[in-house]
């Protein structure tokens, strides 16, 4: 049985995923598939990914992943990253597109009248860089992690859960958003922690022993 199964549908770095997971936890058996069989019987699941919703949700269709990926996320410890968290939402504004729809609520676009620091400085969309992270609740992902430890964002919209009991963590850029959250055994953050150092790695290494 793989031990961690990265799903490969066709974005996201993968490599960069699975080199960190082998890195916090090196005996462990670090899979990246697009195998739906593999995807089912491992016992953790992660769901990563760089780019577009629509394209996201077309690739998981076309390669017969949608079924695994709901199957991991109702079953095991599942792990959503970056695209990853955004497609368990119902809606994306980008491309007014479905996703999953396992958690309620929506992805919305950075509005470009908002943009501003409190100096009155235009801030860039998409985000990205290291910002701080408030967490919201205690979870076992957050254990060794410092409140307002800094993680690195690449993205140009952001999850808005319909439910606060979701959220697990904040960010501000320049308003408070969702970037992480939490159900049961499904944990998703808007960062990637693979880029993001110590901090990074310690919730890798937290996913890979979180008991569920």
């Amino acid at each position: 049985m793989t031990d961690i199964a990265i799903i490969d549908y066709g974005m996201g770095n993968l490599l960069s995923v699975a080199k960190a997971f082998e890195q916090v936890a090196p005996t462990a058996r670090v899979t990246v598939t697009a195998d739906a069989s593999v995807i089912r019987a491992a016992a953790r699941v992660v769901f990563p990914g760089v780019g577009a919703m629509a394209d996201c949700m077309r690739e998981l269709d076309r390669r017969g992943l949608t079924g695994a990926v709901r199957t991991a996320v109702a079953s095991r410890p599942f792990l959503g990253i970056c695209l990853g968290m955004q497609a368990l939402f119902e809606h994306s504004e980008e491309g007014d597109c479905a996703g999953l729809g396992i958690l309620p609520g929506r992805v919305r676009l950075f509005p470009g009248q908002a943009m501003f620091d409190a100096e009155g400085n235009k801030l860039k969309v998409p985000h990205i860089g290291w910002n701080g992270v408030r967490h919201t609740r205690e979870h076992p992902l957050w254990t060794g992690i410092g409140e307002d430890e800094r993680f690195y964002f690449v993205h140009g919209y952001y999850c808005d859960p319909a439910e606060a009991r979701l959220v697990a963590g904040t960010a501000r850029y320049p308003f408070e958003f969702a970037c992480a959250v939490v159900r049961d055994n499904l944990f998703a953050v808007q960062f990637h922690p693979e880029k993001s150092a110590a901090p990074g790695l310690r919730l890798l290494a937290n996913f890979v022993t979180w008991k569920v």
